[in-house]
């Protein structure tokens, strides 16, 4: 696999790396596995957060005694600085390493946040104190609002920047991807599949290859999900005509306003499976009503737990109105299920 060197650092990865959030929904065992396989397949970058469960705990299992092997990153929600560098210690316990190669300050998506990341005693105080000690080697960060992003890289502060960008949700190509091109930073792109809503790995990612310099991190969670995005890499072609039917296809589909199954929403204080239900319209475009009646049954059944109490509303970094979503999406499923006892579809 081609390797390439992250902005103005010394951090020469692999052309695509590994998103650590689906790891999560493995057992310890499977988890290694697959991470050994990515590695041992060329993945050299491992992106995680502290806030990503067990994800910190498996890699550091997966590359005990090959640290040197791979570029470690993962990040931080904390805005204070007491709280960043207790989760940078835990960050180092759990992925049994001294120092990491990139932290990032996650999801700065507001003013206020910025403002109280840059407050006395605040987060970027401690973490640029870190790396003055070498618990970091440098200093990344992450949004999904755009117009923030530009904000944060133009600060000159940070060696990274970690944006969405698909073929779907490609406006960070405009501005932010220009000015970091200009300040040499490096450029991760979070969200190459949409969220997982893009299930067509060859035409995501000769999207992204048209840019120079880009850091996908799909994540990964199987080794065939490994196999098949290194596959576009391996036999990389551009975008053809009907690549680009393809993606207008789901842009029709999708419009603007998408989960993007980040699930920074959960968990629910009602115990509404918010992530799946979210999606049951996608579930319906791709399946039959009756068989899509049949697979988000489990979830859609716990949304009329929902209060609207806007616990999701906040935490949603895209803003969607999720409480009107379900409602919406739970009277197409009551549709469904009512045109499958009369056996239409």
């Amino acid at each position: 696999m081609k390797m390439i060197r992250i902005g103005r650092t010394d951090l020469v990865v692999s052309e695509v790396g590994f998103g650590a959030i689906p790891i999560i929904r493995l057992d310890l065992a499977a988890a290694v596995a697959v991470l050994r396989h990515a590695l041992d397949r060329g993945i050299t970058f491992f992106d995680t957060a502290n806030a990503y469960r067990d994800s910190e705990e498996k890699i550091g299992a997966a590359f005990s005694g090959r640290r040197g092997d791979i570029v470690l990153a993962t990040k931080t929600y904390q805005r204070e600085g007491k709280g960043a560098m207790e989760q940078l210690e835990r960050s180092l316990r759990m992925m049994r390493t001294d120092y990491l190669d990139l932290y990032q300050l996650h999801q700065i998506a507001r003013r206020e946040e910025w403002e109280a990341v840059t407050a006395p005693g605040g987060a970027l105080e401690a973490v640029s104190r870190a790396r003055e000690a070498g618990k970091i080697r440098y200093l990344g960060v992450t949004s999904h609002n755009l117009a923030m992003a530009l904000e944060l890289v133009r600060t000159g502060l940070f060696d990274t920047v970690q944006v969405p960008l698909n073929f779907i949700e490609d406006e960070a190509v405009k501005e932010v991807l220009p000015e970091v091109r200009r300040r040499q930073m490096g450029f991760i792109v979070m969200k190459p599949f949409g969220g997982g809503v893009i299930d067509n790995a060859r035409v995501a990612f000769a999207f992204l290859r048209r840019h120079e310099g880009l850091l996908p991190i799909p994540g990964f969670e199987s080794a065939a999900q490994i196999d098949e995005v290194l596959s576009v890499y391996e036999d990389p072609k551009d975008v053809g005509e009907e690549d680009l039917e393809v993606m207008d296809r789901y842009r029709r589909e999708l419009g603007e306003h998408f989960c993007r199954r980040c699930e920074y929403c959960q968990p629910c204080p009602q115990g509404v499976r918010i992530t799946p239900a979210m999606g049951y319209p996608i579930l319906v475009s791709r399946m039959s009503e009756a068989v899509a009646v049949e697979y988000g049954k489990a979830a859609m059944e716990t949304v009329p737990l929902c209060t609207s109490c806007g616990s999701c509303v906040e935490r949603c970094p895209y803003g969607l109105s999720i409480p009107e979503i379900l409602r919406s999406n739970y009277e197409m499923y009551l549709r469904h299920s009512k045109g499958r006892g009369s056996g239409k579809e």
